[in-house]
Parts: C-alpha cells; sequence; structure tokens
C-alpha cells in the first residue's frame, strides 16, 4: 500500500471531532489493518468503553471522512472495542494468569485457511518435540471438522475418573479430541455458545499430567475458537501454516494479525507443500509456487520456520495414522519437522509472560 495514502488516512482520521463527545480523540495507535484495493479501503479502530454507545456514530463518520479522499470508492470500518487489563510482572505470579492444571507450555499452531496441511503438522511438530526428551500432548480444537483421532489412528473414547476426561495415549503424547466423543460420521451441528463451551471443556476438564507443552491444533479462520483461547489461557506463542500460493497468504495473514491483535506471541510461518520432488528424476516442481510463506515473513517482520515438501510418505503415513515423525525420524521429511521443533521450542524458552490482552466485543461492517 502507498504510504502517503496510509499517512493521509492516519491524518485525517486523527483530524475527527465529534460535537457533544469533548473527549473522544482516534490517535493512530487506535487505528489498524488499513488496506486499500483498487480504490477500496478497509481498517480497523477500537472504540474504548466510554464510547461503545455511540459506535455506528463513530464508524458513519470515520467512513464519510476517509471517503472524501482523493481516489477513495468505497470505506469498510471495523469497530472493535478495548479493555485494559492490568500488566502483568513476568518475575511474579499473577492470579489472572489463566494457568491450566498440568500445563507447563501451550503453543497454538493455526492458518487462515482450510486445506493447507495445518493438522498433519500439529502432529508432527507434536511428535518431534516428544522426540527432543519432553512431555507432550495435543488438543485438537476443530470441533467441526477434528482430524487429530484420524492422524494417530485411534478410535478409543476417552475414560473419566468422574470430574476430568482421561487424555488417550497415541506414540507417547496426551491426546484429545471432539473426534474421540462423536461418530466419525456424525457432523456436529452446533451454534457458536455450544461450540465454545465443549472447547472449554477439551481444554481445563481433562487431566492433562505433568505436560511441558500442550499444541493446540485450531480451526482455520479467526472466529471463536481462536479468541476464547486467547482469554481461557495463556498460550505462549502461536504458528502460523500456510502454502506458498497467494490465495492462502492472504488468510494466513489475516491469522498472523489476530495473534498480535489479542498479544499471543507469533513464533513464526511455516511453509507447508513448498515444493514436490519427483521420485523418479528426483527434480524439483513448485507446484503451489515456492518461498512465498518465507517472503511473507520477512515483510510481517516474524520469523521464517522452514519449509515442508509435498510428499508421498507424509500423506501415506498420515492417511495411515502413524505420522512419518513417529514411524521413520531418519527420513529428511522428520528432519525437517525435527529442526521447526526445535527452533520453536528454543523461541518459546526465550518468551517472557505478555502483557494485557485485547477482547474483542464486536464487529461492525459497513
Amino acid at each position: 500500500m502507498d504510504e502517503n495514502l496510509k499517512e493521509k488516512i492516519f491524518l485525517t482520521l486523527e483530524k475527527i471531532k465529534i460535537e457533544d463527545l469533548e473527549n473522544f480523540k482516534l490517535d493512530r495507535n487506535k487505528i489498524s489493518g488499513i488496506n486499500f484495493n483498487n480504490g477500496n479501503i478497509q481498517f480497523s479502530l477500537e472504540i474504548e468503553d466510554l464510547f461503545k454507545k455511540y459506535a455506528d456514530r463513530i464508524s458513519k463518520i470515520a467512513e464519510e471522512t476517509v471517503l472524501k479522499l482523493p481516489d477513495i470508492n468505497s470505506v469498510a470500518v471495523i469497530l472493535t472495542s478495548h479493555k485494559n487489563l492490568p500488566k502483568r510482572n513476568p518475575e511474579e505470579n499473577n492470579e489472572n494468569e489463566k494457568s491450566i492444571p498440568g500445563i507447563d507450555k501451550i503453543i497454538a499452531v493455526a492458518s487462515g485457511k482450510g486445506g493447507v496441511g495445518k493438522s498433519t503438522t500439529s502432529i508432527n511438530l507434536a511428535i518431534s518435540i516428544k522426540n527432543l526428551g519432553f512431555n507432550v500432548g495435543i488438543l485438537d480444537a476443530d470441533i467441526y471438522g477434528p482430524s487429530i483421532p484420524k492422524l494417530v489412528g485411534s478410535t478409543q473414547k476417552p475414560q473419566s475418573d468422574g470430574k476430568m476426561l482421561i487424555p488417550i495415549e497415541a506414540f507417547g503424547l496426551q491426546v484429545m479430541s471432539i473426534g474421540f466423543l462423536v461418530a466419525e460420521e456424525s457432523p456436529t451441528i452446533w451454534r457458536g455458545p455450544m461450540v465454545i463451551s465443549a472447547f472449554t471443556q477439551l481444554l481445563t476438564q481433562v487431566a492433562w499430567k505433568d505436560l511441558d507443552y500442550l499444541i493446540i491444533d485450531l480451526p482455520p479462520g479467526t472466529g471463536d475458537i481462536q479468541l476464547s483461547l486467547s482469554q481461557k489461557a495463556n498460550v505462549n506463542g502461536s504458528v502460523i501454516v500456510s502454502t506458498p500460493q497467494d490465495l492462502a497468504l492472504i488468510d494466513a495473514r489475516k491469522g498472523l494479525n489476530m495473534f498480535r491483535k489479542v498479544d499471543i506471541p507469533v513464533l513464526g510461518i511455516i511453509e507447508n507443500m513448498s515444493y514436490f520432488i519427483c521420485p523418479s528424476c528426483n527434480e524439483q516442481t513448485n507446484i503451489f509456487g515456492n518461498g512465498g510463506a518465507q517472503k511473507e515473513a520477512v515483510r510481517l517482520g516474524v520469523d521464517f520456520l522452514g519449509a515442508i515438501p509435498l510428499d508421498t510418505e507424509i500423506r501415506l503415513t498420515s492417511d495411515q495414522g502413524k505420522p512419518i515423525t513417529e514411524t521413520n525420524s531418519n527420513t529428511p521429511q522428520s528432519e525437517q519437522y525435527k529442526l521447526i521443533a526445535k527452533n520453536i521450542v528454543s523461541k518459546v524458552s526465550n518468551i517472557k509472560t505478555s502483557g494485557p490482552k485485547i477482547i474483542f466485543d464486536w464487529f461492525f461492517y459497513k
């Protein structure tokens, strides 16, 4: 985006004055996500609780003001509210911190778009971290389309001690998924509150035991589950999985910015299905392009964690419920997962407890 246009938008919005709202002021710290495409502008405004009841009015004024700029055809304003929580001293325990018994650190694995191999990446990263000598669990947070039971080759039903569910054991991991509790062919036809309730139970009412790391395989997108996780748990870091092509990177960018909004550290981006090596001639083919995620990581100022190939063995072992990192840890593919796992563990160990979180109360679209 043209930096001059971006600056004009900042200056225009900062000059807004609203009659009978003397204390209302927009500064650039409350303006984010400015995006310009073919004359169409989209941006987000953070509105303090004091002015929530004037949200519609503020949105309309902001829209009309920016629309007066040259070459602007339409304006979309997204309003979010922002609640301040007291900053935490990393050296002190805080009773408000959302710690979960039995879990030391939590890593969220996310993607903006489905079909990029996020769940396959999640299970192989979990096994790779386990192979480094850590106690690891994995939680399948996709209530509508759970994949982890298939990837670990288990249809067991979790037992209960009367109060808590006991996680399934697979490949030395503690595993939990809604897929263990419902039939594989049975659709989950639930509205948002029921989904959030189910996710909360899977996260907090499971007897996780002495985990160094819990890997959470999030559903695609930036919806209820992602926001609930940010509010209910102290997440130590997030990983974004994307394929190289622009179509996937657009949504990966949204996922990354969502984690930044809710103050969850972004550890980096993994490029999955990065390239294909022909088993006959050993020639590399970039089916979805190559290097797109790495370039995006540089552009967004986050680390590039590594590239995973589009590979038949990864697909076969995943379909068989015997992930490649468990069945053959010496393959080049497994070695690549291992390098990424080492990188993630190193980064998480250097991250201190985060500060306040932003809570999204509502969205308005104009």
